[in-house]
């Protein structure tokens, strides 16, 4: 038999990627199968049930194939799941129909009070970037009892908004309002806050995340087009395609009770320019906004640029006598107006 070493490359490379996508860390096939098999098909139900639940709530009907897509998932594992939730009286069976019961909706709001609960922890009490927060909270949301998402609550102070503007539910599944709409679907000179930053899918948050657009800001729609959504925000204007801009909820405000404070991000501050810190954006959370705090970008406090990075990316602002090197998404969470020299 004659060796050829160009075919055996090409056969042990093609074996490595099959050997890679199977043994992968937490997204290999071997590893949901063991994790599926150990917790006896708990993840995958719940998985199911918050799926069908988000499916519903917008409208939609849930079948297997849409969740078998979804959720990517083997068809033959998870009709055998959706039968069990049936005789267990998560779901009804209508012909190629899937609809939760009372029970079902109950279950897949805890979950979800859980992931939205956890997301909350991430981003108050943790250094976790929030690209991580999602994917984190995904998977705590299957490991904490009812008992420690309760305990988690209290220890947050039960709030009733996650990092990302959605409400989490209450321990008895009733949820905060929310009127907000999407800005897509806004027409141009309407004026409103941003209340809702859509995680999902994780391509477009990113590229929400890039533009430093953030919770709480105030806005005015400047465009509304078939290729491209405009709007003023904080001294700039920011243009999205609409698949972005439908990611982004703005709970619309009337004109007379709009009042613009004037102010702009510090990152927009330029050189000889004098300010006062107006505020710090909610976007900045836990031990990062403490140490902001303790620098003094207090409210009323004066700045000013002293050193700029040859590279662009970061300044130094002088505050209180010292200078301190901010990198401009920090910066772009701080509020600051101009004073007069």
């Amino acid at each position: 038999m004659n060796y050829n070493p160009v075919t055996a490359l090409a056969i042990f490379g093609i074996l490595s990627v099959f050997l890679f996508l199977i043994f992968r860390p937490e997204k290999g096939g071997f590893w949901k199968w063991k994790k599926t098999s150990k917790d006896g098909g708990k993840t995958l139900i719940e998985d199911i049930l918050k799926q069908m639940f988000h499916m519903e709530e917008s409208g939609k009907i849930a079948d297997i194939h849409m969740l078998r897509d979804t959720l990517k998932v083997n068809e033959g594992k998870l009709v055998y799941i959706i039968s069990r939730m049936a005789a267990n009286d998560l779901l009804n069976i209508e012909r190629d129909r899937l609809i939760l019961t009372k029970s079902g909706k109950e279950y897949a709001l805890s979950i979800i009070r859980t992931h939205r609960l956890w997301e909350k922890y991430l981003a108050e009490k943790t250094g976790y970037d929030q690209r991580e927060w999602h994917q984190r909270a995904e998977q705590m949301e299957h490991l904490l009892s009812r008992e420690e998402t309760e305990n988690l609550a209290e220890k947050l102070g039960n709030p009733i908004y996650d990092p990302h503007g959605d409400p989490i539910p209450t321990s008895k599944g009733e949820t905060a309002d929310f009127n907000g709409v999407s800005l897509s679907r806004l027409p141009k000179g309407t004026k409103g806050r941003i209340i809702h930053l859509e995680d999902e899918p994780p391509h477009i948050y990113e590229q929400i995340l890039k533009r430093n657009i953030t919770i709480d800001s105030l806005i005015r729609v400047e465009e509304n087009g078939k290729n491209r959504i405009v709007f003023y925000s904080e001294g700039e204007y920011f243009t999205l395609s609409p698949a972005v801009a439908e990611n982004i909820t703005v709970l619309v405000i009337k004109d007379d009770d709009f009042k613009d404070p004037g102010s702009f991000r510090l990152s927009r501050l330029k050189d000889k320019e004098r300010a006062k810190v107006v505020s710090i954006s909610k976007e900045m959370r836990g031990e990062s906004r403490r140490r902001l705090l303790d620098l003094g970008f207090v409210k009323g406090t004066p700045i000013r640029v002293d050193l700029k990075s040859p590279i662009g990316n970061t300044k130094a602002y002088l505050v209180k006598g010292t200078s301190i090197a901010l990198r401009e998404d920090q910066a772009s969470k701080i509020l600051v107006k101009k004073e007069k020299i």
